[in-house]
């Protein structure tokens, strides 16, 4: 808006957050690419339109970056891998990164991730571990760490990452900042390296519900309804139990607790047999995965992270029988959520058991007993992404680490999730200062 207003250049903003990475991120290695002088190249080209009286776009001159499985023209699109490092270098962006340049974005690099975004803590054998900005001592989250810590760190004011089991809201929430993983299918994933088919989806990170809510109005191509018309009904807001609270450390519920006396809501709801969609889920992301990868587990099995090659492999032995049952069982799934939606419009739920883990760390405690950290961060993460529904996370303020809160919608309904998160900031409840470096 500076940069519209002519108070600021946008070749001045995009020096003054070159300078931030150049100084920071050393230690944090969100980057994995960076595209200074595109991105110098761009903001010229907003400051001429801006010149010649012409408009810049709603994003003019706004720093982005985004997860290294998108197409950047000029870079080779590896998803975090070894493998794919030889592949020839993209022709063009990513429709999403298109869509948001157009609008007078300028593009920084690109951003580290969990290899083939398989993983919750962005913990890379070949990009190195992405840190938090919090905290350099612990995790960032994954698979989308790198886009979620680069928006902590204030290297950039909006960035893309994927969501396929929590990728999105797990970082988000870990880092402390907003993040949207939209209805299963609503933004175009063409120019992306895939991992599940059934569950993935693309999605925008932001300090800020408004600037959450513009990407995401930028990155899609129906007309969503405006986030200003959404009335927020107290009585149809539920905290999430049972599954979605279970093990949770004191915390987050409190967390959970705060958001939803923010939005002035007592009631409480069961998401029948979340634990098994949460199960099915597992099984269906690592049979998918371990497909995919097939051939290159068989030829090329050195080359795969040591985290991802044996749960790829495990995946692609798995029978098919067992991928019939989840599948069957999914479509059971939806329809049970969807009768709680006749009830309710907003259900809440943690982002993750706890806040973010050490580095390395390998066990964390759930609910008395000691687990594995990788497998488990996205506990409440999976039961919802695999069916699909849209969801805000959303940062809860106040002293310690960050704290995130899932907001979830029906599907289509990703506009009352944006209206609740910016209520919640208006209110103060929900925040996402910059990390001080």
């Amino acid at each position: 808006m500076l940069v519209r207003r002519r108070k600021v250049s946008a070749a001045e903003v995009v020096e003054a957050h070159i300078a931030r990475i150049e100084a920071h991120d050393g230690a944090l290695n969100c980057f994995t690419d960076r595209t200074f002088g595109r991105a110098r190249a761009e903001a010229a080209a907003v400051d001429a339109r801006i010149a010649a009286g012409a408009d810049a776009g709603p994003l003019a001159g706004v720093p982005i970056a985004v997860k290294n499985l998108y197409d950047v023209a000029g870079l080779t699109t590896r998803a975090g891998s070894k493998i794919l490092r030889d592949r020839a270098a993209a022709v063009a962006d990513a429709p999403a990164i298109r869509r948001l340049v157009d609008a007078g974005a300028v593009l920084l690099g690109a951003l580290n991730m969990d290899e083939f975004a398989y993983g919750f803590v962005t913990e890379n054998a070949h990009d190195g571990d992405t840190r938090n900005p919090h905290d350099v001592s612990r995790i960032a989250g994954g698979s989308s760490g790198g886009s979620a810590a680069a928006v902590a760190a204030g290297f950039a004011a909006i960035t893309l990452g994927s969501d396929t089991n929590g990728s999105i809201r797990l970082p988000a929430g870990l880092c402390g900042v907003f993040g949207l993983k939209p209805t299963y299918g609503r933004i175009d994933r063409a120019g992306t390296y895939p991992f599940v088919d059934s569950f993935d989806h693309l999605g925008p990170f932001a300090r800020s519900a408004g600037d959450l809510g513009l990407a995401y109005r930028l990155l899609q191509d129906s007309d969503p309804a405006a986030v200003e018309d959404q009335k927020i009904e107290p009585g149809r807001v539920a905290v999430l139990d049972d599954w979605f609270e279970q093990g949770a450390a004191p915390e987050m519920l409190d967390a959970v607790a705060a958001v939803a006396r923010g939005l002035r809501a007592s009631a409480r709801a069961t998401l029948p047999a979340a634990g098994l969609a949460r199960a099915a889920a597992f099984c269906m992301s690592a049979f998918e995965g371990g497909q995919l990868h097939k051939e290159n587990l068989r030829v090329r099995p050195e080359d795969f992270d040591p985290a991802t090659r044996p749960r790829l492999i495990a995946g692609a032995l798995q029978p098919a029988e067992t991928i019939y049952r989840a599948q069957r069982f999914r479509a059971w799934f939806r329809e049970q959520t969807r009768l709680v939606f006749e009830r309710f419009d907003i259900l809440l739920a943690p982002a993750s058991p706890c806040t973010a883990p050490l580095l390395g760390q390998k066990t964390m405690m759930l609910g008395g007993e000691a687990v594995p950290v990788r497998p488990n961060l996205g506990l409440y993460t999976q039961p919802i992404s695999f069916i699909g529904l849209p969801v805000v996370t959303v940062p809860v303020a106040g002293p310690g680490l960050p704290r995130g809160v899932q907001v979830i919608t029906a599907p289509g309904r990703e506009a009352l999730g944006l209206a609740a998160a910016a209520a919640l900031e208006r209110a103060g409840v929900v925040a996402a200062p910059v990390a001080a470096l």
